[in-house]
């Protein structure tokens, strides 16, 4: 299983119309978030992340938290790219939807 990390770059990976983030958890390793969001701490202050696209720590380990630093490698930190099961609230909302 590979955890390479996409190229740490400013792109643009969001269609034009689409103004919001997209998140996305990698196998083994941190969360990309790319496109326009906002990142702030418990107590509500921004932390400029310099970017558009950024890695957010998913180990917990990283010594330049909230972002990844590569630590997760080290450390043996295992998680999947998805659930393993569907979460409760998806499975409520199917059923609501109309056939």
């Amino acid at each position: 299983m590979s955890s390479a990390l996409p190229a740490d770059d400013d792109r643009d990976d969001l269609p034009a119309e689409d103004p919001g983030a997209t998140i996305t958890p990698y196998r083994d390793g941190p969360l990309i978030v790319r496109g326009d969001f906002r990142l702030v701490d418990q107590d509500g202050t921004e932390i400029d992340p310099g970017r558009r696209t950024v890695a957010l720590c998913r180990c917990g380990k990283s010594g330049i938290k909230p972002f990844c630093d590569g630590t997760h490698k080290r450390s043996g930190f295992s998680a999947p790219s998805a659930p393993s099961r569907p979460r409760p609230a998806a499975a409520i909302r199917s059923h609501d939807r109309p056939a």
